[in-house]
């Protein structure tokens, strides 16, 4: 049992790899340019992962019972559990990174058939193609290598990337996060907020981490909404100084 859950880490940490040189292959042919995609700092996009592990504990058994109907069939049916499973994980993540951090890792809004900017079928098909890939051709591959690892390495590997990924996704959070309190405690003066904002993104090494995970970043957009939370926020205390204002004058008239 424990080795075929270290055999499933290893896996993850394989297609997270893989995942994340995809992306940023994209993006070089994309923005001419390497753009270290991801909400991590380490070479791997977690997402490609959990959807890799994912595909393999639901469909492999499929794979080995579904010998006696055709092979068209076998994909047909495959490929609808792939496209739920990616669909399903990717508009997932996408609303819950939004919902920590404010920001979109990625936005489908331009392409047809989308839902919320999250999913869309443009990026599910190619998920697809690469789900048959996993299940068909690199998971006998990858597995059977990763079983040839005796237990002892096995174990010391499986440590050393939980470790890794553990202390990556903590510092990688630290990151994002702490440019959310800046962002909060600028004061309400527009050049103030973009100097600060600037300043953050052109010194700071988790500021060009920043930008690394958000290439589309935009200084004056943060302003905007910086500026825009000072004003309510500027507006809520107005309205209470008058609430109290009233209050007193009531009672003045009373007196």
């Amino acid at each position: 049992m424990l080795e075929k859950l270290e055999i499933y880490v290893v896996l993850f940490i394989i297609y997270s790899i893989i995942g994340w040189i995809m992306e940023v292959t994209l993006g070089i042919i994309q923005n001419q340019k390497f753009v270290n995609r991801g909400f991590l700092i380490g070479p791997y996009c977690p997402i490609y992962g959990v959807g890799g592990i994912a595909i393999t504990l639901l469909l492999s058994n499929f794979i080995e019972t579904m010998e006696n109907i055709s092979l068209v069939d076998s994909i047909w049916i495959s490929s609808i559990v792939i496209i739920c499973i990616c669909g399903l994980l990717e508009y997932m993540t996408s609303y819950v990174m939004e919902k920590l951090f404010h920001a979109r890792w990625w936005d489908y809004k331009k392409f047809k058939f989308n839902i919320n900017g999250r999913i869309c079928l443009e990026t599910l098909i190619p998920f697809t193609i690469m789900g048959q890939i996993i299940l068909r051709v690199t998971n006998p591959i990858f597995i059977s290598l990763i079983s040839q690892i005796s237990q002892p390495w096995l174990h010391i590997l499986t440590g050393a990337i939980l470790a890794i990924f553990i202390l990556d996704i903590l510092i990688s959070y630290n990151i994002v996060h702490s440019f959310k309190i800046i962002s909060n405690e600028a004061k309400d003066n527009t050049e103030e907020i973009t100097k600060k904002v600037k300043e953050i993104i052109s010194k700071s090494w988790k500021g060009r981490r920043l930008v690394s995970a958000f290439p589309n970043v935009d200084i004056d957009v943060i302003r905007k909404k910086i500026k825009k939370k000072v004003e309510a926020s500027k507006e809520k205390i107005e309205q209470q100084k008058r609430k109290i204002e009233n209050i007193i004058e009531k009672k003045s008239k009373l007196n």
